[in-house]
């Protein structure tokens, strides 16, 4: 297990929640990019199969965790541009 591997993980996933907090109080997708998301997402899955096949340790939950986030934060996205269709 590398420590910084996992300080880099917590690190990152430390930022999700506001992410996610914001926007599902908003509504809104303002300075948010579907592609961004789903590039992140694709970076923890592979991580997630990388310690799957070859290095499996404790810091594939923080890979997962951040992950499910990541995966919240699209539906949300979804979600909210839903919502924008149904104003106009």
């Amino acid at each position: 297990m590398s420590i910084f591997e996992m300080l880099m993980l917590i690190c990152f996933g430390a930022a999700w929640p506001m992410s996610i907090y914001k926007s599902y109080t908003s509504g809104d997708n303002a300075g948010k990019s579907f592609w961004f998301l789903f590039i992140i997402l694709i970076g923890y899955i592979s991580g997630t199969i990388h310690k799957l096949l070859y290095s499996f340790d404790i810091v594939i939950y923080l890979y997962v965790l951040n992950g499910l986030m990541v995966l919240t934060d699209i539906i949300l996205y979804y979600r909210n541009e839903k919502l924008a269709q149904d104003k106009s």
